[in-house]
């Protein structure tokens, strides 16, 4: 069957997928936080979705004579969605709850369900039953979901020894409570430095300075968190107080968490070990798009290759900025990049970042996303006003199309004590057709409005926005399945970047920001001319940046290639930040590991930031450039990139919306050098 022929039997497929799921029932499902619960009733609700996984497990073990879909595979998919919506709420609680009481019981309860999960992928006799399956003759998506599950079950070693499988059940169990201490340190450790002096303040945006009062010891306290660093690393004339404030940002959670860290690397290459792998980047790269460890060392070479020419001739631009007042520079320090930046991009391309944020308040951000998501996907999204929250901050957002409520959202959007410290998408429930609809929260630091105050964003911060309500749409569209295992962002980890990258590039449309960028005291739209010098102006710095997400992405593969004894954490970070950037390290920037949270979760694959950027831009060049909601692509890319979720795999959905596997042409394009083709698997 031709490439053509092929595709076009896939959008028939999932147009009649979409009509069955339009004519299933509406599914009533209250919102997370209806019932209000205490740290006990939270408790109790986990403990619930537990004894259901296990009954359906028990329901597996008690059925006799052959395996059918109905008595092996349901009962098993049963399992995995009460075992991912108690995994979920957890994780969920830990982050968020602004109390830190009920924080600790949740990070207790991430572990008590993460071993459950972990007994469940170790269970031989589950794993027999559903290699016993017949197939054959069910539709591709489950056909893969069952061969997708077999291949996680090895991974996992359920056709170990007993002796071997106990010892991976104790490792498992031991290494998700370090991964819930790794991040609880990072979260709860909020810095700050002082000053003085407002003088020290120069060059911040006035409502910054207004905002940030002094306090009863006469001193203005500045925070590590999101909204007080990139403002004072981007705009403060004061060297001191933005080095000051990257030392302590980089600083966070450290010493506490280089121990946990240690340990983290000494059972994943335990693990690794016993399942047979030389290392844990191999063996995490096992079931991804890119295969192997070595392919990761392979693409962070070639991606190093390619953008180390445009890096020197921007550092070669920002060494002479700095030298227009300090003549003698031969180094640039990594925390004077942003300031640096800022400046060039004022001088060389007549745009001052500070000036788009006028038109940047928070509501009329958030709206336009959510208007341009509509448009782009067919949906339209309404509040659920006085839904409770675990914070009064939280809004509740239902995903309706055709009428009918297809799924839900929760946004959790600006910084507080203890919360979760970065941006992210949160999975909440999978959507199972017919049976449960997909929710997702977004957890951002974005500055937060008030009476006096609109909370003014940044360029990055819209980015960002764009971003995470990319993945949030992925989970949503996603979630449209008739099993939960292959719901939403349920696939290869290389992959779930790819869409919300795609997303950013909805930011540069001069359409897309007139509709709802507009000057916060005026209504005056922003104008062309402003977005296309910002456009030009943003373009500059992007070799810089992705040299940096190189430089992570080695940190994050050689931590973890190596025998932990080998590893000399310090020293790692700041050879490869030195290595992959142009840039001076301090000795704080060696203890950025200990805040580097994607370690954690992403463990070796930080790279997948880079990989799907390749695919994202891809993806991208096949839009209107004029206008990015015309003509059928839009609809294409929700068919055949986001509705299947997980029911295939990530090499065939981008072969399936390109009409070829990805390449690297439109990422050439994007950062204006040739780059040699990356793809590892065709």
């Amino acid at each position: 069957m031709s490439m053509l022929s092929s595709r076009s039997h896939v959008i028939v497929l999932l147009m009649l997928a979409r009509t069955v799921a339009a004519q299933q029932p509406s599914i009533d499902q209250p919102p997370l936080w209806s019932a209000r619960p205490d740290v006990d009733a939270f408790e109790k609700i986990e403990n619930d979705h537990l004894a259901a996984a296990q009954r359906a497990i028990d329901q597996i073990d008690a059925t006799k004579g052959s395996r059918t879909i109905d008595n092996t595979l349901a009962p098993y998919d049963e399992a995995i969605r009460q075992l991912n919506a108690a995994n979920y709420f957890a994780d969920l609680m830990q982050e968020l709850h602004p109390d830190e009481s009920f924080r600790n019981r949740a990070t207790a309860m991430t572990t008590k369900v993460s071993n459950a999960s972990t007994a469940l992928s170790l269970n031989r006799d589950v794993y027999h039953a559903l290699a016993s399956l017949d197939v054959s003759k069910s539709d591709a998506a489950t056909r893969y979901y069952v061969r997708r599950q077999l291949l996680e079950f090895r991974l996992a070693g359920v056709n170990k020894d007993d002796a071997t499988r106990a010892k991976l059940k104790k490792l498992q169990d031991q290494l998700t409570t370090e991964l819930s201490t790794f991040e609880r340190n990072i979260s709860d450790d909020t810095r700050t430095v002082q000053v003085t002096d407002v003088r020290e303040l120069d060059g911040l945006p006035q409502d910054f300075v207004d905002s940030h009062k002094r306090g009863s010891d006469g001193k203005i306290s500045i925070t590590t968190n999101y909204p007080d660093l990139f403002p004072v690393l981007q705009y403060a004339k004061n060297d001191d107080i933005r080095r000051r404030l990257w030392s302590a940002w980089v600083s966070r959670a450290y010493p506490k968490n280089r121990t946990v860290l240690r340990h983290i690397m000494q059972m994943r290459r335990d693990i690794a070990g016993l399942l047979g792998y030389s290392s844990w980047a191999d063996y995490n790269a096992a079931d991804k798009m890119i295969g192997s460890g070595s392919n990761i060392a392979k693409f962070i070479s070639q991606l190093d290759a390619a953008t180390r020419p445009p890096a020197k001739r921007e550092f070669a631009t920002l060494l002479a900025e700095k030298r227009k007042t300090n003549p003698a520079a031969t180094q640039i320090t990594t925390y004077e990049n942003w300031r640096l930046n800022e400046l060039v991009r004022r001088s060389q391309y007549d745009f001052d970042s500070e000036s788009i944020r006028p038109y940047l308040p928070y509501a009329a951000v958030k709206q336009g996303i959510l208007d341009t998501a509509a448009s782009l996907f067919h949906v339209s999204f309404r509040q659920e006003m006085n839904a409770p929250g675990w914070d009064p901050s939280v809004e509740t957002w239902d995903v309706i199309e055709s009428g009918q409520m297809t799924g839900r959202f929760y946004l959790d959007m600006h910084p507080r004590p203890g919360k979760y410290s970065h941006d992210a998408m949160a999975q909440v429930l999978d959507g199972i057709r017919g049976k449960q609809l997909p929710e997702a929260a977004l957890m951002c630091n974005f500055p937060e409005p008030t009476a006096t105050d609109p909370g003014l964003m940044s360029y990055d911060d819209v980015v960002t926005f764009f971003h995470e309500f990319g993945h949030l749409m992925h989970h949503i569209l996603g979630g449209q399945q008739q099993w939960a295992g292959i719901s939403g962002l349920t696939m290869e980890a290389d992959f779930v970047e790819a869409p919300s990258q795609m997303l950013e590039e909805w930011m540069h449309s001069p359409q897309v920001l007139a509709s709802f960028a507009h000057q916060y005291q005026t209504g005056e739209p922003i104008p062309a001319e402003l977005v296309a010098r910002m456009n030009r102006a943003s373009a500059f710095g992007r070799a810089s940046s992705i040299a940096l997400q190189n430089a992570l992405s080695a940190i994050s593969y050689d931590i973890y290639k190596s025998k932990p004894a080998d590893v000399a954490l310090d020293a790692t970070t700041l050879r490869d930040l030195s290595h992959y950037t142009l840039s001076v390290p301090s000795a704080a920037d060696g203890h950025l590991y200990a805040s580097f949270g994607h370690l954690g979760g992403y463990s070796s694959a930080y790279y997948t930031y880079m990989w799907d950027k390749v695919i994202a831009e891809d993806f991208f060049q096949q839009f209107d450039q004029t206008n990015l909601l015309a003509g059928d692509t839009p609809m294409r890319y929700r068919r055949l990139v986001l509705e299947p979720g997980g029911s295939m795999s990530a090499n065939d959905l981008v072969k399936d919306f390109l009409g070829r596997p990805q390449n690297t042409k439109a990422f050439q394009q994007w950062m204006g050098e040739e780059f040699a083709d990356t793809r590892q698997n065709e």
